[in-house]
């Protein structure tokens, strides 16, 4: 079977329980079923294969290389938004042409790198960033001016209190000045939402600003050379939710921008619905404890492991890796971390935990390890990827000595 999926009562990544992962590697451990991956890809790439994208995989949501390789030998370009994530998509084996660089805050050493690289394009927030950029092609990140309805306020990139891209009066007027300007040709328009939009009404919305939009570019004398619809398309969290279909999102596409004679090539950005029901993490009770009405399950992954939870009030489903027959309880599961924001989930009904038993925190593939930190000097954990009956090791756990490989006491 494909993915995480009980059998005879154990949770397994395709072939392999997860518990023997655990004995083998340890915890907390991150654990990937690539044949997962693979399908989600596919799922995605087939849902917009008569409009012909560009699929640039969001490097942030999980940047790992081996990662990184599965999903580049799949067809996917790249959607990087710091030096760093360039740095690890041409180490992947990304071709510079199928490399996009979006971001809100670009160094002039990121941009000259992605210059040097010859990367297909980059979308620029601001006119003064427009003034440092200088390659084969550039687009332009449009604010649509209102807030899609997301998961958590932090996971919104639209409306009037964001930092990201430029209303639409502005950006008309930068294509007027830029679209046939010399030493900056000004021919890529750029929208993204947010993340974990499970509504698609909002993209129904902003698809429809979108056409008008380049009408009136083309009234304006403006061809575009691409279109760059961003990516947000959210996952099923809790277990009374169901991911969106990406067919559904195409057929959007379809409707608004369709294919009508367009030049254009289109652009779209998935990240979290490929990579995050493609991840666990594995932790172990440490303790259990009761502290006056509330019960805390003591776990060894916290916030240094998966900052999610406490940093969006994210919810992840989290059970045991074997069944356990026992009566279930209302607990907190929380982590060793020294803040008393350190918790993997809230008023969780578990059947009874005990001390070394052995958690799975569920679909955790898009910003979990890739958010982790050595905060408290807690070393980053393992991560292991599945396919089939094999499993490899994709990153070791860190050292002690890894914390202060990087420091030096010298004199200035």
């Amino acid at each position: 079977m494909v993915g995480f999926h009980r059998r005879d009562g154990i949770l397994h990544a395709d072939e392999l329980a997860l518990s023997a992962l655990a004995e083998r590697w340890g915890t907390p451990l991150y654990v990937y079923s690539a044949s997962l991956l693979r399908a989600r890809y596919r799922t995605f790439e087939e849902a917009f294969a008569h409009l012909d994208p560009l699929i640039a995989y969001a490097v942030k949501a999980n940047a790992n290389l081996a990662l990184l390789r599965l999903i580049r030998a799949l067809g996917a370009g790249a959607d990087i938004v710091s030096e760093g994530e360039l740095h690890r998509a041409l180490l992947a084996g990304f071709a510079p042409e199928t490399v996009v660089f979006s971001g809100v805050g670009k160094t002039h050493d990121e941009l000259a790198r992605a210059l040097d690289a010859a990367i297909y394009a980059c979308n620029a927030e601001s006119e003064q960033e427009l003034a440092l950029i200088a390659l084969r092609s550039l687009g332009l990140r449009v604010n649509p001016m209102f807030e899609p309805r997301t998961a958590h306020a932090y996971t919104r990139t639209a409306g009037e209190a964001s930092k990201f891209g430029v209303p639409w009066p502005e950006a008309r007027d930068l294509f007027r000045r830029f679209g046939g300007h010399r030493g900056i040709r000004l021919a890529g328009l750029h929208v993204h939402l947010g993340s974990q939009i499970l509504d698609l009404e909002a993209f129904d919305d902003t698809f429809a600003r979108l056409a008008e939009w380049i009408e009136t570019l083309c009234a304006d004398g403006i061809e575009l050379e691409y279109l760059d619809i961003g990516g947000g398309l959210g996952v099923a969290y809790r277990e009374d939710e169901q991911d969106p279909d990406p067919r559904a999102l195409a057929a959007l596409v379809q409707r608004h921008l369709g294919d009508r004679g367009r030049r254009w090539r289109l652009v779209v950005e998935p990240g979290r619905y490929l990579v995050a029901p493609a991840g666990v993490l594995l932790t172990r009770v440490l303790y259990v404890k009761q502290s006056g009405p509330r019960k805390f399950v003591v776990t060894d992954a916290g916030m240094t492991e998966l900052l999610r939870s406490s940093h969006y009030e994210s919810y992840h489903r989290i059970e045991p890796v074997e069944w356990l027959d026992r009566p279930p309880e209302l607990v907190d599961v929380v982590g060793p971390v020294c803040e008393s924001g350190d918790f993997l989930g809230r008023a969780r009904l578990l059947p009874g935990v005990a001390p070394g038993d052995l958690l799975a925190v569920l679909t955790v593939g898009a910003y979990g390890f890739v958010m982790s930190s050595n905060y408290n000097q807690r070393r980053r954990p393992a991560e292991v990827l599945v396919e089939g009956r094999c499993a490899r090791l994709i990153r070791r756990r860190e050292t002690l000595d890894d914390l202060v490989a990087a420091e030096r006491d010298e004199e200035v």
